[in-house]
């Protein structure tokens, strides 16, 4: 049974959805954003039930939306790093469709030639010594 209010996608990796970062700085990844909160994956433990800051880049621009943590888990450690994953509620909804128009894919066919040639070089004939206009 679904209980999700709006649907979640993952962005794209150059979409700039893909990374936020919260107003103290630190930066994750996001893993799945919706209208209504988003995942997201970093080095930077966050607390359930606390409230945080998010810088968001979305079709209205750059956005601080407040929201609050409301699950967090530890999901990879090694001996040089711990990972954090933490789903974000944000306050209020917020447009996080991707922007743009989406580029075709490229074509098996490849063009001959693109644009036109350069034209050939202009000859240069040498003066004579004796046609010099710096006598």
């Amino acid at each position: 049974m679904e209980r999700r209010r709006s649907p979640r996608r993952t962005p794209a990796p150059d979409e700039p959805s893909s990374r936020i970062r919260l107003r103290a700085g630190r930066e994750f990844v996001t893993i799945d954003i919706s209208n209504g909160g988003l995942l997201a994956e970093g080095e930077t433990r966050l607390l359930p039930g606390t409230h945080v800051d998010v810088h968001l880049v979305t079709r209205d621009g750059r956005l601080l939306v407040r929201s609050r943590v409301v699950r967090a888990f530890v999901c990879h450690v090694a001996h040089h790093e711990i990972r954090y994953r933490g789903a974000l509620a944000f306050d209020h909804p917020v447009d996080t469709e991707p922007f743009g128009y989406p580029m075709p894919e490229a074509s098996e066919t490849r063009i001959s030639q693109q644009g036109n040639a350069y034209p050939e070089p202009a000859v240069v004939l040498a003066e004579s010594p004796d046609q010099s206009s710096f006598s």
